[in-house]
């Protein structure tokens, strides 16, 4: 079922890419694999897929202690605590939802004593719920340029959660913002922020995110099924 999804995923990526007029090589999309079992993860690796995303900590140490594939790019795409920093920032590929500057402090003393630079992406909060973590999009470029003298973490681009409506369209004004953003930090040319990213899109949206230029989808239903919430 894993590769089956993988392989209509892919060719909707091909779809959405065509239609914006846009190469699809220039996405990439990381499975969340958020409760799913470290067998299922093993499955989409075998399928192909190599970023992978979590959301807490000890389930990431876990399935990477688990699936043991130097191949694999893990991607920490939750809200990350200070305190849980030192457990993942000398190896974590890159760190998806950075919005606050004692993270950045954190992540930035980390990855020196590891001798890295470390790709983060700041979230934003595009659609204003307060129920989500994230910049909201007028404080997105101050903080970024309050990032300036940071040598060991690198802004790579920007991230957020669409609305999660029932017709994807509603979060297309989201990603459009997004973009705009991102375009917005590119000029100021700030050396530590090269702006490449934009992870945005999920299971119900992604199109719209390709479409809006996403660079990074993340996908975990549509690749693995329905969760199993936890009682």
């Amino acid at each position: 079922m894993i590769s089956e999804n993988l392989e209509n995923i892919r060719r909707r990526i091909a779809q959405a890419c065509s239609r914006a007029g846009r190469d699809p090589h220039t996405v990439s999309l990381v499975a969340v694999t958020k409760t799913f079992v470290a067998d299922a993860v093993r499955e989409a690796v075998g399928a192909g897929v190599l970023d992978i995303g979590e959301n807490y900590v000890q389930e990431l140490l876990a399935k990477r202690d688990q699936i043991r594939n130097e191949n694999v790019r893990w991607h920490f795409i939750g809200h990350l605590q200070t305190n849980k920093v030192k457990f993942i920032a000398d190896w974590i590929a890159m760190v998806h939802a950075v919005d606050s500057p004692g993270l950045v402090a954190a992540l930035d003393r980390r990855a020196a004593t590891s001798g890295r630079v470390l790709p983060c992406l700041v979230e934003v909060n595009t659609t204003g719920e307060q129920s989500k973590f994230g910049l909201a999009s007028g404080a997105v470029t101050g903080f970024i340029r309050s990032l300036a003298g940071y040598t060991h973490v690198r802004i790579a681009g920007l991230m957020t959660i669409g609305p999660f409506l029932p017709d994807p369209e509603g979060s297309r004004p989201m990603f459009v913002r997004l973009r705009e953003l991102r375009d917005e930090i590119v000029a100021l040319r700030q050396p530590n922020a090269t702006m490449e990213h934009l992870s945005m899109g999920m299971s119900g949206d992604f199109e719209v995110a390709i479409e809006e230029g996403a660079t990074l989808i993340r996908l975990g239903t549509a690749i693995f099924g329905p969760r199993v919430r936890k009682t």
